[in-house]
């Protein structure tokens, strides 16, 4: 698995939260019987279970309910008065919810504490809960809504703010008159002292593990996860204005083979040696998708040798993937030969190669074996040992990226797997006989399913090659790689069809990495559903069958920004440590705090 992928990998995290309503609904129901079971619990004595359940809810419904409900309305309002971003109103009604259910969870353990040992600590659990939940609040908004610390410290007062207010009226007006005069003092100076030592544990743990970031990258930790979360659930793409922070400009290739007839280019196989990545729509994730779409005629972008070193920083780097293409298509020569389809193994590596005018094409596997990106040193070095051996002009190398799982690991310089490719290289007979082609054509974009299936914008592209009566289906799904196992039973299910070979690759296209999954190959749902479209782009595929003429060209890209080798591992080796220094922080700082403030809440006296 490769490490950038780890990183695309935590947006398994990313979750969908319940709609407003659900929200609201679920805090009224909710405190309604928080309220109930702290009265039932004996809250006011020698009551009957009939009325401590209804005024006991009553109770819930006014201190905690209704004040986590205006509470959810208020942050909302004030994180966006003061441009914040992230806290949509369904957002901000559930932390408060949720703020709300850790807050009665710790009251209801200070009743049961309090019935059991005969001390009345209700109000110290009260306080504790709100301590809680405030250092709770302040950290979701300082790290996800991009404002400063101070202006989340504040508005993350407003919910315990709030019930505490509400909580010091019912008391007052139903409860126990006495509350007010010098112990309110008290309670006042001893939450404010506890709140304070809570949050700047806090402050000082985020600090502690953002510098790596400023110092090594130049980049702002929680500005990175802000416009990550806003990229997750908004599709705001201001992350890649971060990236260009980070960025490197690289010189890298694309090649292609262009198939054209007498009213001009007919269909174009593209295989750039860029990575569509990171995830999501930044930057080149959508790249296949893109790039086909900027040429009028039937594309296929397929995955040439590149790992997430060469993800494109921002959306119009594509354009400089085109512009090399247009240059390239200008100077092909064409003429109507090539060779048949022929397969070549050597240990692991798999290859499938034919021969197009002045040029070849070689789909690289190790099916059944899992394995992720080729690096593009490893791919140039393919192309330079196959133009050498084979005496052509272009050598088109496809990652066909169709075997996956969660232990893959990059082909890089030094693998085993390198070798294994130049030795089946090395197997290809030169000597082929050329013959006229025809080609047929058929895209869907498989409507019926998407992202959540492992299936991209571009969905499914085949292009049937027919030379001397053999017909070769190149199937190109826009996906993330394929579940392992699941090429070989696709190949299974259309050999009754009018094919002599067939190849099925991906495009290791990046937006379907934005659900719960993380990683989502094709093929770990809806098998059959798949197999069916794929079944039915052949055929179709078939009836387009046409004579045409054929030319392949290699042009460089020059000026590519991209996250770079150098940077790409920076950010990796920085996240890394932060994530190793956090778990042995993060437990040691707050609950040393969490224990100062329970001390100071229960024992403390002013």
């Amino acid at each position: 698995m490769s490490s950038m992928s780890s990183v695309a990998g935590l947006s398994k995290y990313i979750t969908t939260l319940p709609k407003t309503k659900f929200s609201i609904i679920g805090m009224l129901v909710l405190s309604f019987l928080l309220g109930s079971v702290i009265y039932l619990i004996d809250l006011i004595p020698n009551t009957g279970i009939i009325e401590d359940f209804f005024a006991g809810g009553l109770f819930g419904l006014a201190v905690f309910g209704f004040t986590s409900i205006m509470s959810g309305a208020l942050n909302q309002q004030v994180i966006s008065v003061l441009h914040g971003i992230n806290l949509k109103i369904k957002h901000s009604m559930f932390l408060s919810a949720l703020s709300m259910t850790i807050l009665g969870i710790v009251v209801i353990l200070g009743c049961v504490i309090s019935q059991i040992f005969k001390v009345d600590i209700f109000l110290n659990s009260m306080l504790f809960g709100c301590v809680l939940i405030y250092g709770f609040n302040t950290l979701v908004f300082w790290t996800t809504s991009k404002v400063r610390f101070s202006i989340a410290a504040i508005t993350g007062l407003i919910q315990p703010a709030l019930i505490l207010s509400m909580y010091t009226l019912i008391t007052f007006l139903f409860i126990d008159t006495s509350f007010l005069g010098p112990e309110i003092l008290q309670i006042t100076i001893k939450a404010i002292v506890a709140a304070v030592i809570f949050v700047m544990a806090i402050y000082t743990f985020i600090t502690v593990i953002a510098s790596p970031f400023n110092k090594n990258l130049g980049i702002g930790a929680l500005d990175l996860l802000s416009l990550f979360i806003a990229h997750m659930n908004e599709g705001s793409n201001s992350l890649e204005g971060l990236f260009e922070n980070m960025s490197e400009a690289i010189e890298t290739i694309v090649t292609f083979i262009s198939f054209k007839t007498e009213n001009g280019i007919k269909a174009l196989f593209i295989s750039p040696s860029v990575h569509p990545g990171p995830l999501g729509d930044l930057g080149g994730s959508n790249m296949p998708t893109i790039l086909a779409n900027k040429f009028d005629h039937f594309t296929m972008v397929a995955h040439g040798p590149s790992t997430h070193d060469f993800n494109p920083i921002a959306v119009s780097e594509i354009d400089k993937v085109e512009a090399s293409v247009r240059r390239g298509l200008e100077k092909v020569e064409y003429s109507p030969s090539a060779s048949k389809f022929i397969r070549y193994n050597s240990e692991k590596a798999n290859i499938g190669v034919q021969f197009f005018n002045k040029g070849m094409v070689i789909l690289s596997t190790f099916a059944p074996e899992a394995v992720d990106d080729i690096e593009f040193g490893v791919g140039l070095t393919m192309m330079a040992q196959s133009r050498s051996r084979c005496h052509v002009k272009d050598s088109i190398i496809v990652d066909c990226h169709n075997s996956f799982s969660e232990e893959s690991g990059e082909v890089l310089p030094g693998n085993a797997e390198v070798f294994q490719l130049i030795d089946v290289i090395d197997t290809i007979n030169p000597d082929q006989n050329k013959y006229d082609i025809k080609i047929g054509c058929y895209e869907d974009n498989m409507g019926a399913l998407n992202k959540h299936d492992g299936i991209g914008e571009s969905g499914i592209k085949t292009m049937i090659v027919e030379v001397d009566n053999q017909r070769t289906a190149y199937v190109l799904f826009d996906s993330n790689n394929m579940e392992i196992g699941f090429r070989q039973e696709i190949i299974d299910a259309v050999s009754d069809l009018d094919i002599d070979e067939i190849e099925v690759m991906t495009t290791d296209t990046h937006t379907v990495n934005t659900i719960s999954r993380g990683y989502n190959p094709v093929g770990i749902v809806k098998r059959p559903e798949i197999i069916k479209f794929v079944r039915l782009s052949i055929q179709e595929a078939l009836l387009d069958l046409e004579k045409v003429e054929v030319g392949t060209g290699t042009e460089k890209i020059k000026n590519l920004n991209t996250f770079g080798p150098k940077n790409s591992t920076e950010l990796i080796s920085t996240i890394s440590s932060v994530v190793a220094v956090s778990r042995i922080i993060a437990p040691v700082l707050l609950i040393t705090a969490l224990l100062i403030v329970f001390v100071w809440l229960f024992y403390g006296g002013l």
